[in-house]
């Protein structure tokens, strides 16, 4: 198993390194290894532990559910997060609410 990416194009993991590029032979998709290193952003809870795909984390604050008179409690575990690009960079799913985006400033890692 090697430690190249996979294609960003056709998510095939037979990529091949060329100079200073990745080359997938499945889609022919060449691409830097710069924007590789560009990509992987690291995403920190409030306490500053880094979070992955997968982890559970629990709310540091109470959170009003935007359009709904819910609300989110402190200490409410999050489990099996993914993380995404945007604003509200944690995408996940919460008993009693349902599919949900937060921001990771409020949760911490269990």
């Amino acid at each position: 198993m090697s430690d190249l990416p996979n294609c960003p194009a056709c998510q095939s993991e037979y990529t091949y390194e060329d100079g200073l590029n990745y080359v997938c032979p499945e889609c022919a998709h060449e691409w830097s290894k710069e924007a590789v290193a560009e990509d992987e952003k690291i995403i920190k809870d409030a306490n500053g532990n880094t979070l992955q795909d997968g982890d559970t984390v629990t709310v540091i604050k109470d959170l009003k559910v935007k359009g709904s008179s819910l609300v989110v409690k402190v200490g409410t575990k999050v489990k099996n997060i993914r993380l995404v690009d945007g604003d509200h960079d944690i995408d996940c799913k919460i008993d009693g609410i349902g599919a949900m985006k937060l921001k990771s400033e409020f949760v911490k890692k269990v």
